[in-house]
């Protein structure tokens, strides 16, 4: 097993994302504070942390399920950010969704490489 969720690769670019996230929704409409980019950023923030819980518990198949619950966010954060984009309140670039989508096949292979 892992000796610490910060030596997973997946854990480090979900990290990444959330700082592009948070970067992202600064130039959001200041009405959006409550709705939209808390959301967002609620989202983000699930998926390193689930990765972090997941890892910290105990077996396979609580890991598996934490791992599910970070793709469920991903899902989220992807579909919450083509939204905002089809708002124009961002211009959206391919790289987030690229890196959201990296992130989405690692945690899967993740979970394939722990026998779920």
């Amino acid at each position: 097993m892992i000796r610490s969720h910060k030596d997973l690769i997946v854990y480090q670019l979900s990290m990444e994302l959330v700082i592009d996230v948070y970067r992202i929704t600064e130039a959001f409409p200041k009405e959006e504070l409550y709705g939209l980019t808390a959301q967002i950023k609620r989202a983000c923030v699930s998926v390193p942390s689930n990765i972090a819980e997941g890892a910290g518990r105990r077996g396979k198949a609580e890991f598996t399920r934490f791992l599910y619950i970070a793709m469920g966010s991903l899902s989220e954060v992807d579909t919450q950010l083509e939204i905002a984009g089809r708002l124009s309140f961002f211009k959206a670039d391919e790289s987030v969704f690229k890196k959201i989508n990296l992130i989405k096949n690692m945690i899967a292979k993740l979970i394939k490489s722990l026998g779920e």
